[in-house]
């Protein structure tokens, strides 16, 4: 495939004036938000899930928050968690500005791994991973718990930056990626895929 047509399957769903400004304040603060086509994957995930529950981890400022909050259900509510409480304020406008009532988010400020015990077992229809690369295998540990049968996982930056198929990449992160992605993909508690969109979206549906 050329560049040119990866291009343009990122494109491929324009996002409107909110999620723009949301991934412009996300450079501000340093971070890099998913890409637009695999903000348009993760709506698309939600919808075909008919998602009423949703668990993201890593708010950011809101920008993949908003796809899937676009994807679920009308009476759906979001789940998001975060460390940084001072990127969530930012969220909380975006989502306010993409026109969500407050009652659609439950924003929780801390460490995803201290957060994730708390939240109930398998009552979740979808699980959204865009945190730390060493906290992925754990993460996907928790989704299983999270999730109900037929519920969905989606974890981004799968393809380690572009590393995941090079042998002779062996850095701690790329290394880390891969384990977790092998490891959900010979799983048999998962169904999985691995789409080659933005930063590589792991989809995976819970058995």
């Amino acid at each position: 495939m050329t560049a040119q047509a990866l291009q343009f399957a990122e494109g491929y769903v324009a996002e409107d004036l909110v999620v723009q400004t949301a991934r412009t304040l996300a450079r501000e603060v340093g971070l890099v938000p998913v890409a637009p086509g695999a903000g348009a994957a993760l709506r698309l995930l939600a919808a075909a899930g008919s998602a009423r529950a949703v668990v993201e981890i890593g708010t950011g400022t809101g920008v993949s928050g908003v796809w899937l909050l676009r994807g679920m259900r009308p009476d759906g509510v979001l789940t998001t968690i975060d460390v940084e409480n001072e990127h969530q304020r930012i969220a909380k406008r975006i989502f306010m500005e993409a026109g969500f009532a407050p009652s659609r988010t439950r924003i929780i400020t801390g460490r995803a791994l201290d957060v994730l015990p708390r939240l109930a077992d398998g009552v979740y229809d979808m699980v959204f991973v865009d945190a730390d690369a060493a906290e992925y295998g754990a993460c996907v540990d928790a989704a299983g718990r999270l999730l109900r049968p037929g519920g969905i996982l989606a974890l981004n930056g799968a393809l380690a930056g572009g590393r995941i198929g090079d042998p002779a990449a062996r850095d701690l992160e790329t290394v880390t990626i891969r384990e977790v992605v092998k490891a959900v993909r010979e799983s048999d508690d998962w169904i999985s895929a691995l789409l080659p969109t933005g930063e590589g979206l792991l989809t995976a549906i819970r058995r």
